[in-house]
């Protein structure tokens, strides 16, 4: 076998049992890593209804097949386990250095279950893993845990990836760090692994990728080769120039920028929280991920020092920003520093804050329930303080740690109407009224509300795009319009859909592969065939993508989720208050129309969302049918 180091670490937290499983190659083939081989795990291993804060819930950390390849954007890993948030198949992917360090060590995957009698971390040098005390940690945020452990283990160069907080104290949206600035944000994770008692993951490795695979030159090749193209195509470029913060005005101007709540699509102080003001009073530099000439990510200060969390990307601009109506770009940047330093994902935190703000100003929830806190909109001093009494459970911040959907129910009268969820899972800040592919993503996602299952309707509204002409090899020819759905736009969301899956399955980050980015599609494919020797067709590569998915769908249905959870917030069919797309509404009739053309276009039941038995063995998951609800 090529492109793999064929072993798995499973530790029991338990009874401290650490064991090694090697991979067999028809194993391997089917589930190479990433979200298939988190999928096959968790299916095969979690007993339906296991309480995700039990510590039967097996909580899963799996590289990408191509995670740590001398390639731009190859760095992502997928954390996995029952969400704590959803109820359902929970999964987060991050880049950074942590994922590539594993493989460096020898590892695809770590497999934890049980939970540690008291607040441990693990400890892995290559092949040799030790459980070790983490009592001397607890409490503590993040950016101290992360030095107190390099400075325990005797190495700066150690990859620490940790909970914060939040995490330990079970908000059901905490996140995962890695180097304080790489984050697997959405679906609680960060919680699970609280639940766990498991404080950090350090690893330090010595073994390259180079030395896995079947082809090396080649491979160094196609690294060298996007490397230096980086600047060529004007959506790498972009990303390396402004980031994901560059976002922000050009989807104000287009009336897509989710506004106090997804009421409106346009903010009035945008001049306080664009790109220029972000560069003027924030920036300091730009860093990247291992291996990864894009360098998206951003240095910033904050309250006049560096940050050592990194700066605010786009969806923690957006979200606390003008859907808090916030208008000042240094309580953004301090929110996120809150966020990070206490691990919570910052799409989450701030969605439910905004989902507060509503409540408070509707006067479901009074300054009696909120501790005095003016919680209106445009209010940045309650909107920080808010953060940490969410990661400290305190007040009304232990009634929104439960998210946005658990509080609404809890606060009742039209506070459900008020909470942007998908299955319990908050929106990301892109605007589905003005991109319906991007609703039908939040609607069908095994994960809950989640903008990045397809590539974006914009990329491909014009025939003289460069991501339409650069998806041509996905069999995706036309251009159509973003708010459009019916059987041609079905079509492209399913091929687009099986490509993001591929992607979480192989490693690379969406901002490497077109359409989204700037690696062709045939690279994509001569990369995984490089490290391999496996010689896949488009065909069987996309099969690989879409197997993951409907392992995933599979493990919602056994948690008793069906058709009526794959929908969007009512506030979406409503129109749009302001903006260029005033008194837009997704049209509700043709979503749902539009949704059982996908599902029969998936080989799943038209009208249920089931995946008929000859699609699974179509994909090679003849194992899984036993595992459909009665009458799939």
């Amino acid at each position: 076998m090529y492109g793999t180091t064929a072993k798995i670490l499973r530790v029991d937290l338990t009874n401290g049992k650490i064991e090694t499983e090697t991979l067999s190659e028809d194993f391997y083939r089917l589930y190479p890593g990433g979200k298939a081989l988190a999928g096959h795990i968790l299916l095969n291993e979690l007993p339906p209804h296991t309480d995700p804060f039990a510590p039967e819930n097996v909580l899963v950390f799996a590289n990408g097949l191509l995670t740590g390849a001398p390639i731009s954007t190859a760095t992502r890993y997928i954390v996995s386990a029952r969400s704590p948030l959803t109820g359902g198949y929970g999964e987060s992917e991050a880049g950074g250095f942590w994922g590539p360090e594993l493989k460096m060590a020898g590892w695809e995957a770590i497999v934890v279950k049980g939970k540690a009698s008291k607040p441990v971390y693990l400890w892995i040098n290559g092949d040799q893993v030790e459980i070790r005390s983490a009592e001397h940690l607890w409490g503590q945020m993040a950016a101290e845990v992360q030095e107190a452990i390099r400075s325990e283990l005797g190495d700066a160069k150690i990859r620490v990836l940790q909970i914060g907080p939040a995490g330990e104290n079970l908000v059901r949206y905490a996140g995962i760090t890695n180097d304080l600035r790489h984050f697997n944000g959405r679906n609680g994770l960060g919680a699970v692994m609280g639940s766990k008692n498991l404080r950090a993951i350090a690893v330090r490795g010595t073994q390259r990728y180079q030395a896995l695979a079947y082809d090396a030159q080649t491979l160094l090749g196609i690294g060298g080769k996007l490397a230096k193209s980086v600047k060529e195509n004007p959506l790498s470029w972009d990303l390396q120039d402004r980031g994901t913060p560059g976002l922000v005005e050009p989807l104000n101007t287009g009336g897509i920028l989710p506004t106090r709540n997804f009421r409106q699509g346009a903010f009035e102080n945008m001049d306080e929280v664009k790109w220029e003001v972000y560069e003027k009073e924030l920036l300091t530099a730009r860093r990247t991920c291992y291996a990864c000439a894009v360098r998206c990510k951003r240095e910033v200060t904050v309250d006049g020092r560096e940050s050592a969390y990194g700066g605010p990307e786009y969806e923690t601009v957006g979200a606390f920003g003008p859907n808090c109506g916030v208008g000042d770009i240094h309580a953004i940047a301090k929110a996120n520093e809150l966020c990070n330093a206490y691990m919570l994902d910052s799409i989450s935190c701030g969605v439910t804050i905004a989902f507060a703000m509503e409540c408070f100003e509707h006067g479901l929830l009074t300054l009696e329930d909120t501790g005095g806190l003016d919680l209106r909109f445009g209010n940045a001093e309650a909107m920080l303080e808010m953060i940490g009494r969410i990661a400290r459970r305190e007040g009304l911040g232990d009634l929104l740690a439960e998210g946005s959907k658990r509080a609404a129910e809890k606060i009742g009268g039209e506070a459900p109407f008020f909470a942007m969820q998908v299955k319990g899972q908050e929106l990301a800040m892109h605007e589905p009224r003005g991109k319906y592919n991007v609703g039908m993503g939040y609607a069908i996602s095994e994960i809950g509300a989640d903008h990045l299952v397809v590539a974006h309707d914009s990329a491909f509204a014009r025939p003289d795009t460069i991501q339409l002409k650069s998806a041509a090899p996905l069999g995706i020819m036309s251009a159509l319009p973003p708010r459009s759905l019916g059987e041609e736009k079905m079509e492209m969301f399913y091929i687009l859909e099986k490509w993001g899956s591929l992607e979480k399955v192989v490693g690379y980050c969406f901002f490497g592969p077109a359409p989204r980015s700037f690696i062709p599609v045939e690279d994509v494919l001569l990369s995984i065939n490089a490290a391999t020797g496996w010689n896949l067709t488009m065909e069987q590569a996309l099969q690989i993508g879409e197997r993951a998915t409907n392992m995933a769908r599979i493990f919602n249905l056994r948690e008793g989720f069906s058709r009526k959870d794959d929908t969007l917030p009512e506030r979406l069919f409503q129109p749009l208050e302001n903006g260029a797309l005033q008194g837009q509404a997704m049209p509700r009739d043709e979503f749902e129309q539009s949704l059982t053309i996908l599902y029969g276009k998936k080989g799943w039941h038209p009208q249920t969302g089931i995946p008929s038995p000859e699609k699974l063995r179509q994909l090679g998951l003849d194992w899984a049918i036993e595992m459909l609800p009665s009458g799939g």
